[in-house]
């Protein structure tokens, strides 16, 4: 039995930009298919099991950023596209929970690295992913996406949330650099992007401190940032 290909859907309106797309992640052993718009893509993936979606920030009706908080969530990691360079619209979709962000016009060579690291990333982060990691009564099931505060409660988290603490709890004790914690949570081939680490980290923080929990995430000035507390799993 061969293993089945990795499937794309890439949700675009614009014909000729989606079908180059589509045409070019054939050509490079991937299964692609695309949609113009949200109603399609729900129509698409009622029927696909998508690996990734490459997702299109503009879109007739119903807009890529509000499709990407639906698939929040969902364990499907979406790659937004943009023509707008503004850094604002960049922050809301990895906010959003997008795995990675792709500025138009786009060389296909480095939209095809950027996939391939998605899925990547994506297979050799379930390593591990089935256990139980305990830190300072908090309780971690990234399987289930899922966190316990110390008093039992669940922590809603983000998609985001969820990656930058598995991050964490995978190198407890060591000092990360914000370069490292890009390349551990996102694709690094984009270079380092400071502030949306430090918003990633500080959002993080944030959430962990509404839970009741003492400061577990300590700046390290100049270098980066280190896990607090010891980390077990089971």
């Amino acid at each position: 039995m061969t293993n089945r290909r990795n499937l794309i859907l890439v949700v675009e309106d614009d014909d000729s930009v989606r079908d180059a797309i589509v045409g070019y992640l054939i050509r490079h052993d991937l299964e692609a298919m695309g949609a113009r718009d949200a109603v399609a893509f729900d129509a698409l993936a009622s029927g696909h099991r998508a690996d990734l979606v490459i997702l299109d920030v503009m879109l007739p009706g119903e807009d890529g950023l509000s499709l990407c908080r639906r698939l929040r969530g969902s364990g499907v990691p979406v790659l937004m596209l943009s023509a707008l360079a503004d850094t604002t619209d960049r922050i809301v979709g990895l906010e959003l929970g997008a795995a990675d962000y792709l500025a138009k016009p786009f060389d296909p060579r480095e939209l095809l690295a950027r996939v391939r690291a998605i899925l990547r990333r994506d297979t050799s982060v379930s390593t591990g992913k089935d256990h139980v990691f305990r830190f300072d009564g908090w309780v971690f099931e990234p399987i289930a996406a899922r966190l316990l505060a110390p008093d039992g409660s669940n922590v809603a988290m983000t998609a985001g949330d969820l990656r930058m603490l598995w991050a964490f709890v995978r190198h407890a004790g060591q000092v990360l650099s914000r370069e490292r914690l890009l390349d551990l949570t996102r694709d690094a081939s984009e270079g380092p992007f400071d502030r949306a680490i430090d918003l990633a980290v500080s959002r993080l923080r944030r959430r962990l401190a509404d839970a009741g929990g003492t400061p577990l995430i300590d700046t390290v000035r100049g270098l980066g940032y280190r896990f607090r507390p010891r980390v077990s799993a089971s």
